[in-house]
């Protein structure tokens, strides 16, 4: 299985290889998967009180957020009560964000860069995200999914991975994007999908929702314990490639025979909040 990893925002296709490393480097040895790594076309400087956190420069972005940044939004997310579900979190986010330059344009440019990286490599065929780099590999399969209603092109993207992921967006009047949220669009991904984050992450919020839009039967949660991060410590890496190990052997016998919709065994993963809770 050959994976698009696609970083978060402030990040780069370089620095995005030395986090994935310990992970990457267990799946490759074991003969599991290959990888190809992108970053968004769009050069940013970190943010006021960050500028040693991202890793090396040059940092990148998928949205071009030169006039306008939601970070203090997400900021804010940070000290949401606990007791608020996961579809309420992301909608007071989008609310605080009101006025932002988030606008069609730009994610439509977006997506289109990501698409031109995917026709560029004709063998991949699965998806690996972490927080921004998540919420465009989620976009990427709904958007798959839809072009393949419109156009009939094929979906490449028959699995995919989101680390400390978010929701998929979608357009909503003449400029505005929002998240597409299970209490109001439903599933909206149904390939498989294997969702890592960390119960101590202060957006765990975004992650939840964006399982919460994923086919249940066929989707893997598994929580490294940690924070706003790709886990990199060897006890989480050989676990998580023990799980992939079981996954993806199968879905490459199931995508050969055509059968790419099918479900995945739920496996035991560490303990995991009840994402309705979160």
């Amino acid at each position: 299985m050959k994976f698009l990893c696609l970083p978060g925002a402030y990040g780069s296709a370089k620095n995005f290889r030395v986090q994935l490393g310990p992970l990457a480097d267990e799946l490759e040895r074991r003969g599991l998967a290959s990888f190809t790594y992108s970053q968004g076309a769009h050069e940013v400087e970190p943010p006021v009180g960050w500028e040693d956190y991202f890793g090396a420069r040059p940092l990148y972005r998928f949205l071009d957020t030169r006039h306008g940044d939601n970070f203090e939004n997400l900021r804010r997310l940070r000290h949401m009560p606990h007791s608020i579900n996961a579809e309420d979190a992301i909608r007071m986010l989008q609310e605080c964000g009101d006025g932002e330059d988030w606008h069609q344009q730009v994610w439509r440019e977006a997506m289109d860069d990501v698409f031109n990286t995917l026709d560029e490599h004709p063998d991949v065929d699965a998806v690996i995200g972490y927080s921004e780099g998540a919420m465009v590999g989620a976009s990427l399969v709904v958007e798959e999914a839809e072009r393949a209603l419109r156009t009939g092109r094929e979906p490449r993207i028959k699995f995919a991975i989101f680390i400390s992921g978010s929701p998929p967006v979608r357009f909503e009047g003449n400029d505005r994007l929002v998240a597409q949220l299970a209490d109001q669009a439903g599933i909206v991904i149904d390939i498989p999908t294997f969702h890592i984050f960390g119960c101590n992450d202060a957006f765990m919020g975004g992650a939840v929702a964006l399982y919460n839009v994923c086919e249940p039967s066929k989707s893997v949660m598994f929580d490294h314990g940690l924070g706003h991060i790709v886990p990199r410590d060897a006890e989480n890496v050989r676990m998580l490639a023990d799980i992939l190990e079981q996954l993806i052997p199968k879905l490459e016998v199931q995508n050969s025979q055509g059968k790419v919709n099918v479900e995945s065994e739920r496996l035991p993963t560490t303990p995991q909040p009840s994402p309705s809770n979160v």
